[in-house]
């Protein structure tokens, strides 16, 4: 009887997470192409859709809660940077925070330590990016926005430097991630900005949170394999 419902439910079929992580495909090109060309009505029809499809593109997966959960704060970052109000900027920011300590603690469950030597100079690079940013925005960021950036600006950083137990995939997710919010804050500063600035920054954030959700899926998809039966190979084994 489980078997016949799982066949009858549309997530056990092999072909539904396929569609679904093209859906999101089709959905990020299509709202980069609106940003490329200027149509703002298409991104923010597009923008909100992004994270639900791949949310529901990892739950196929059979994704952890966690990851779903900081996908589904990205989700309310997203649709509230839509608006140019500061009250939705800050609690958007606020949503974000609440993905990037949920990425925390899955890459404090599935990763690995660093090696001393790489942990150390992980973390000294890390560390000058945060300071060397924080101190050059700091003098032109709106003073109400200060220390939300600064306090943000900790956390994602603490977030990139964490992916990296992971491996490379989620390494280079952190870091696109650091590199996108970096972007909207020297916006947020008023610095002179490259043409269509939204576009380098939903490119780099859809990466990121792609990269970042697969090394999460692969990662608890490895330690949930189960682990073969120890056998003894100097004792013969005998049939029945």
């Amino acid at each position: 009887m489980g078997r016949r419902s799982a066949r009858r439910n549309g997530w056990a079929q092999p072909h539904v997470p396929g569609a679904l992580l093209t859906a999101f495909a089709v959905a990020s090109l299509g709202d980069l192409a609106s940003l490329a060309a200027g149509w703002h009505g298409g991104h923010v029809v597009l923008k909100p859709l992004l994270m639900p499809l791949l949310m529901a593109y990892a739950a196929g997966q059979g994704a952890p809660r966690l990851l779903l959960a900081a996908l589904l704060f990205g989700w309310g970052g997203d649709t509230l940077l839509l608006s140019d109000k500061d009250p939705a900027f800050l609690a958007g920011m606020a949503s974000f925070a609440a993905g990037h300590i949920c990425y925390l603690l899955l890459f404090r469950r599935h990763g690995t330590a660093h090696p001393n030597p790489r942990g150390a100079l992980l973390v000294a690079a890390y560390a000058l990016a945060l300071v060397t940013t924080v101190a050059l925005l700091w003098p032109d960021l709106p003073a109400d926005m200060r220390g939300p950036v600064a306090g943000y600006s900790l956390l994602l950083t603490a977030m990139a430097f964490g992916a990296s137990r992971l491996g490379l995939t989620a390494a280079a997710g952190g870091a696109l991630f650091l590199l996108s919010d970096t972007l909207i804050a020297t916006g947020v500063a008023e610095w002179p900005q490259a043409p269509r600035p939204d576009l380098w920054i939903m490119l780099t954030y859809l990466a990121a949170q792609y990269l970042l959700a697969s090394a999460v899926l692969g990662a608890a998809g490895a330690r949930a394999l189960p682990t073969p039966a120890y056998r003894d190979r100097s004792t013969p084994s005998t049939t029945a």
